[in-house]
């Protein structure tokens, strides 16, 4: 069993996501614990719970800047976490072995009450649920989560004759793809390109639109240890970038993460940048793509701790919640692929929905 034992002997230890593991450039200065608590995660330390007890397909997430981390001396592992008002939004349940989960649980919880503060947690799977309804949470389906097993995969057959009409297009007006820091360096220009393409990109969805939070990925991300990042190119211009972080646990691989492209690229663009690393991660033997969740679509009632609130809301998102989230064209990419594990994951909150709890994580995500 790994436990993190603080100089204080025994109180939880409060971390801010300041250093990333791996990360070459530009660590952030990590922010003090509170009083009487253990100090910050270190970045080695953080990267081998991750791997060790890591067992979730967005667990990349849980690097982004602002995460804090939840550790105590009584259980192994952590609890990823970002606050918004008097609520913790905790991230993808308990990362840690599974008789010392319900433990940490508990420590994080009590952590919260003693300060006044209220958990959620998103994104939870379903090995995850039973311990929840046991502390008293109540859970409503958020999304499905989508998978390519890689050594199943293959472009063969009529259900993949539009993709591969695509991609023969895209190839055909002379774009090209490489893989950044293997077939092309990341250079200070190639950075300028990919947050110039993520501007244009923010700027072709609307005068309001932001760049979303805390349940997806970030750009930084791109100079991570263990973050792989292919690029299309024509006439030698970067156009459009897809990131892939890694994944641990049961699906272990890589998450298919940012995608970004300007505006005026070609179709098909996406598509092939997106086969091309398929080839790659195959002949490297990469077992499992991972493309996370799809919030406000597939969603069911089966649990029967749900709110009825928190269903109205979710298949109103559904519905009508283009100018939040693009679910619908966000499906409709991940399911070109074909793929074979799809599962869902959950909202968890404790007593009483608040409308107060979605304002905060509709705030956290930038997504109003």
């Amino acid at each position: 069993m790994v436990s993190d034992p603080g100089p204080d002997g025994g109180k939880s230890s409060v971390a801010a996501a300041g250093a990333v593991p791996g990360a070459s450039v530009r660590p952030a200065r990590p922010e003090p614990s509170p009083a009487g608590e253990a100090p910050a995660l270190t970045p080695a330390r953080l990267a081998e719970l991750l791997e060790r007890y890591g067992d979730h397909p967005s667990i990349g997430l849980v690097l982004n800047a602002g995460m804090e981390y939840f550790t105590d001396r009584s259980a192994a592992g952590l609890i990823a976490y970002r606050r918004a008002g008097r609520y913790l939004f905790q991230f993808g349940g308990v990362f840690g072995p599974p008789e010392a989960k319900p433990a940490l649980l508990r420590a994080f919880l009590e952590s919260a009450r003693a300060r006044g503060e209220r958990v959620c947690a998103v994104q939870l799977r379903d090995s995850e649920v039973d311990m929840y309804h046991r502390h008293g949470f109540r859970m409503n389906q958020l999304g499905l989560s989508y998978t390519v097993s890689l050594a199943e995969f293959n472009t063969r057959g009529t259900r993949f004759m539009k993709l591969r009409n695509k991609i023969k297009r895209a190839k055909g007006l002379g774009i090209e793809v490489r893989e950044l820091g293997r077939d092309l360096p990341i250079t200070a220009k190639v950075r300028q390109d990919l947050d110039a393409i993520t501007q244009a990109w923010v700027r072709a969805k609307g005068r309001h639109k932001k760049v979303l939070e805390f349940l997806v990925g970030e750009i930084d991300a791109v100079e991570r240890e263990g973050t792989r990042c292919f690029v299309a190119l024509r006439e030698e211009k970067v156009i459009a970038f897809i990131t892939y972080v890694p994944s641990y646990g049961r699906l272990a691989g890589l998450m298919h993460d940012l995608s970004r492209r300007l505006p005026d690229c070609p179709p098909g663009v996406m598509e092939l940048i997106n086969l091309t690393a398929i080839e790659r991660f195959q002949s490297e033997g990469v077992r499992y793509l991972n493309f996370g969740l799809t919030p406000f679509v597939g969603v069911s009632d089966v649990l029967g701790s749900h709110s009825r609130v928190v269903a109205w809301v979710v298949r109103l998102l559904e519905r009508h919640g283009e100018a939040i989230y693009p679910a619908m064209s966000q499906v409709a990419y991940k399911q070109k692929w074909s793929p074979q594990i799809i599962e869902p994951e959950y909202f968890a909150f404790q007593g009483r929905f608040r409308l107060g709890c979605l304002w905060q994580l509709l705030r956290l995500t930038r997504s109003v």
